[in-house]
């Protein structure tokens, strides 16, 4: 009998050395990013006022399948990667499920989650340019602190802005970000016309990733010599992102396994878009037929309650529009504790995806992510980052359900990072203190009342 091991990790001969392009197998394309200038499609030139000129070509390519990682890049992956699949034994035998469950843990570097994969990408690029430095955004502080890092190692200035309710939750991750020399700003704030624009109408704002995104990019195009780079939602992000998918495919291959379930968290869509690439290929393809279940905050649901509508990306309004799942960009989700996925919108690709009927869509309340955060953490030893433990909820559920069908599934989601940081969320969890906030249809509908009219093409 051949012993299954627990971990299983890729030698780093095996580490994919491409990133791969689901757009250059979808049957249709995402609608064009627009430019709200001229309302026509964004051109590559469009955007280089805020992206390096190597992600904005990357951001609007269809076609190239794979795409060479530069080696500067696989040499700071080989830090870190490639990252462990591992079979969650003790949360089967609790479960007392026949189901079989597999992770990629994405939480082995010190920025603790998958980010730091397309951080890498996007300093390198910038640096490359020459560029004198970057500006961001970041939510939970996970983007953040991962592009601090890769700033450090290739010697770029930045300047993070960090939405204001993680700010004043997580005091360690503007530490940890300025171990690494990152300018860290509570957003919205009074250093940017469009921070002190939004003060001015809710001086009280938690701000949100909207908010943070049009300060970063102002701050970009207002200064000389720098761009803005985005952690999430961008095609560009997502492609990066692939190496996730493409190293799990692999390690399950080796183990002569195949997911019949595949769950990722949702916010922007970075992780869940990285995990899903290359089982989405075999699914577009015809080779298989998984199950991908995307899974997001009941507090901030683009997918499941969202419109499928041009929006902008941010806030301010002043980045191009992107026909995706969302809340509108005015909508300010609730000062919870859902982190890295309170984003009014959804990566155009995923939402072209799940508009088309290839993935699933899921929201949770919080109370229950906690529930099988605290649960994963006591069998499989790891103390899961709120945001990852969306995707552990769901795979719990799927898992159950096979224990009452008997089916033996295989299930296969993606733990992005820890939850070293979210101790003040597991606290009001312990102390019974969290609430299940979800809005209502009239305060939706507020976010509805402000999307942009785009003409038909």
């Amino acid at each position: 009998m051949v012993k299954i091991p627990h971990r299983l990790y890729l030698t780093e001969d095996e580490m994919p050395r491409q990133w791969y392009n689901m757009r250059a197998d979808m049957k249709e394309l995402p609608a064009p990013m627009m430019n709200p200038a001229t309302m026509q499609p964004a051109t590559e030139e469009d955007l280089y006022p805020v992206f390096c000129k190597k992600l904005a070509h990357q951001e609007l390519d269809n076609e190239t399948r794979y795409v060479d990682i530069p080696e500067e890049v696989l040499e700071m992956y080989k830090i870190y990667r490639p990252s462990p699949l591992i079979r969650a034994f003790n949360l089967e035998k609790a479960l007392d499920t026949p189901a079989k469950i597999y992770y990629k843990f994405e939480g082995n570097n010190t920025s603790g989650s998958h980010k730091l994969n397309s951080a890498i990408a996007q300093a390198y690029y910038a640096k490359d340019q020459g560029l004198k430095g970057l500006t961001t955004e970041t939510g939970a502080g996970q983007w953040g602190t991962a592009l601090a890092e890769a700033c450090s190692y290739f010697g770029l200035p930045l300047t993070v802005y960090m939405v204001k309710v993680s700010y004043q939750q997580k005091p360690f991750r503007k530490a940890v970000m300025q171990t690494f020399d990152a300018d860290v700003i509570a957003s919205p704030s009074d250093t940017t016309e469009i921070g002190r624009k939004i003060l001015v109408e809710n001086p009280n704002t938690s701000g949100s990733l909207g908010c943070a995104i049009s300060e970063a990019v102002e701050k970009a195009v207002s200064t000389e010599g720098y761009r803005y780079v985005l952690g999430s939602v961008l095609n560009q992000v997502l492609l990066h992102q692939s190496i996730i998918g493409l190293e799990s495919k692999l390690a399950m291959e080796k183990l002569d396994e195949y997911p019949d379930i595949v769950v990722g968290c949702a916010g922007g869509g970075s992780n869940l878009g990285g995990l899903i690439a290359p089982f989405m290929q075999d699914k577009l393809t015809g080779k298989a037929n998984p199950r991908i279940v995307a899974v997001e905050p009941a507090s901030c649901p683009s997918f499941t309650r969202g419109r499928y509508a041009y929006d902008f990306c941010d806030t301010g309004k002043i980045t191009p529009m992107a026909k995706m799942y969302t809340l509108g960009s005015g909508f300010i989700p609730s000062a919870n504790h859902a982190g890295g996925l309170r984003y009014h919108g959804m990566s155009p690709i995923l939402s072209k995806l799940y508009h088309d009927g290839y993935m699933e869509a899921v929201s949770v309340e919080q109370s229950k992510v906690f529930e099988a955060a605290v649960m994963f953490a006591k069998k499989e030893t790891i103390l899961p980052a709120p945001e990852s433990a969306h995707a552990i909820r769901t795979a719990i559920d799927e898992a159950l359900r096979c224990k009452e069908s008997g089916e033996q599934k295989t299930i296969l989601f993606g733990l992005t990072g820890t939850g070293y940081f979210d101790m003040t969320a597991y606290e009001s969890y312990h102390d019974g203190k969290m609430n299940d906030y979800i809005p209502t249809d009239e305060e939706l509908q507020k976010g509805f009342d402000s999307l942009p009219e785009v003409p038909e093409k």
